[in-house]
């Protein structure tokens, strides 16, 4: 550092000039000639100067006004004033120079080793005290730094425990209400019933809440491991749109999914990639208005695997783009502002995907215009597949395809449950009421039907027997799809020749189970 500092020689003689460069040559300083005071001060304000050395006695302006004037500039105040006199100065003339603000003063003739010493040492003190100014600049930089980092989380702090409060209380007032209603003596059974769902979706809702915050909670702390297998991505597609499926529904979204190639597929945590998904769709699902419609597809690209979701909902501004995965964020899409989530989701959804040697990428070309999140994950080599003694397609959980009618005058729920099931690997057909469904299962030949019970023109009890008494109906399987499970209700399925009786809402899993271990007729 101090081989930059300067040494500005101030003298009217230039032998004087030419003695105190000789002295001080090889000194770890530049050093710098002015003839006068007016000279030095051009120079001064040139150049920053460590140690200035003058002559009392010169033309014009002397040594004391120019120390006057390079003391009363604040540019100066870091700059040693050196007096150097031929005539011995009295105690009088010593204190003005010093009121000048001169440091020392040295009678000529100079003694060299004094002029060295002291010159080096007040260089050195200017080095060190340049350096402990740019440090005490640099430590208040990090301090106003870290002062706005802790204002901006005790701001996102306050801002997630009002979010926080609100999203807690909205499904709580809804238990609350509900659990009123559960608590009349004279409410009837359907409100009953209706209350009794209320209360199993918030708490549902409720749980996912805490879920996400456990789930942040432990993947910072470096608490989650994953169990990776080999997986197939439709499988993964699969687990999450049961999950997500009833907020589309709900909202009344149209979800699109493209085929996806049964060679995509990757190492993973099931669990925790069928989070990955579930997360971005119930996002799409929130921020996208009512009847809007949600895209998902897969490709390979290279030796990745790219899955798309798309909307065309709120859309995201530019500025809050960079910052759509950062935990407790909320980007401002006003859309929805009584449902905004605890800014966690997408945030679990980058650091998921990033314990899979993955990434996650965001864009949307602002607010109004919808969003697209990507995820790229790492592909393994496809297996060659094996010949299944039946001959038929498998599933993506390895159980034979089957041929499925749905039906339900439901037409949302009978399209989504259709579409579960082709991404699972079955061929499923739709139909949307009892007379329809006679004719469509008289073409398709199902293995199974999923038979909703109450439907216009023909109910799911007629629709049932109707089928049995056809020669393609006797060995199908029936499965009663409804929203009555008392044991009369039961009953009359039974009597009218369904193999099984589901409630609404359907457990995937059990629906599953029941087709994987169909025993009726399998067509070819």
């Amino acid at each position: 550092m101090t081989g930059h500092a300067n040494v500005l020689l101030v003298d009217d003689q230039p032998a004087k000039l030419l003695s105190y460069r000789a002295i001080l040559e090889g000194i770890d300083a530049n050093l710098i000639s002015a003839h006068s005071a007016r000279e030095a001060l051009d120079c001064l304000l040139r150049n920053e100067c460590a140690v200035v050395i003058v002559d009392v006695c010169m033309p014009e302006l002397d040594g004391f006004e120019l120390a006057q004037m390079v003391r009363e500039h604040p540019r100066f105040k870091r700059t040693a004033i050196i007096f150097v006199s031929g005539v011995a100065l009295g105690e009088l003339d010593r204190l003005r120079g010093y009121e000048c603000g001169a440091v020392d003063y040295l009678p000529v003739p100079i003694v060299p080793e004094i002029l060295r010493a002291k010159v080096t040492a007040f260089v050195e003190l200017h080095s060190k005290t340049h350096q402990l100014e740019q440090l005490n600049q640099e430590l208040e930089s990090r301090v106003a730094e870290r002062t706005l980092q802790l204002e901006e989380a005790n701001r996102r702090k306050d801002e997630f425990l009002a979010v926080l409060a609100h999203e807690l209380r909205n499904p709580l007032a809804a238990i609350r209400t509900a659990a009123e209603l559960v608590g009349r003596a004279d409410a009837p059974r359907p409100t009953i019933e209706q209350a009794s769902g209320v209360i199993g979706r918030q708490v549902t809702h409720l749980g996912r809440l805490v879920d996400d915050l456990v789930d942040v909670s432990r993947i910072t702390r470096g608490l989650i491991e994953l169990q990776r297998e080999r997986l197939k991505l439709s499988a993964v597609v699969f687990h999450a749109l049961e999950t997500s499926q009833p907020l589309v529904a709900e909202r009344g979204h149209t979800l699109s999914i493209s085929a996806i190639d049964d060679d995509l597929e990757v190492m993973g945590d099931l669990s925790r990639l069928t989070q990955v998904i579930a997360n971005i769709l119930h996002n799409a699902a929130k921020f996208t208005p009512r009847g809007g419609r949600i895209e998902l597809g897969a490709e390979r690209q290279g030796d990745e695997a790219v899955l798309r979701i798309s909307d065309n909902g709120a859309g995201i501004s530019a500025e809050a783009l960079p910052q759509v995965f950062d935990l407790f964020s909320h980007t401002d899409r006003r859309l929805d502002r009584a449902s905004t989530g605890l800014g966690v989701g997408l945030a679990l959804v980058r650091r998921l995907v990033d314990m899979h040697g993955g990434r996650v990428v965001a864009k949307s070309d602002g607010p109004g215009r919808g969003t697209e999140v990507t995820v790229h994950l790492p592909l393994l080599e496809p297996v060659p597949q094996q010949e299944r003694a039946s001959g038929r397609p498998a599933t993506s959980d390895g159980s034979p395809s089957r041929r499925i009618l749905v039906v339900d005058d439901n037409v949302d729920a009978a399209d989504a449950l259709a579409m579960l099931l082709r991404l699972s690997g079955h061929d499923a057909v739709t139909a949307f009421d009892g007379v329809e469904a006679l004719g469509r299962a008289a073409e398709f030949q199902p293995d199974i039907v999923l038979l909703d019970i109450g439907m216009p023109r023909l109910d799911g009890y007629g629709t049932a027997r109707a089928m049995r008494a056809e020669p393609w109906g006797r060995d199908l399987t029936l499965v009663a799809l409804t929203g009555w499970g008392q044991p009369k209700d039961r009953d009359r399925t039974v009597e009218a020749g369904f193999d099984a009786h589901l409630v609404k809402p359907v457990a995937t899993e059990k629906l599953m189970e029941i087709i994987r271990s169909q025993t009726g007729g399998v067509r070819s």
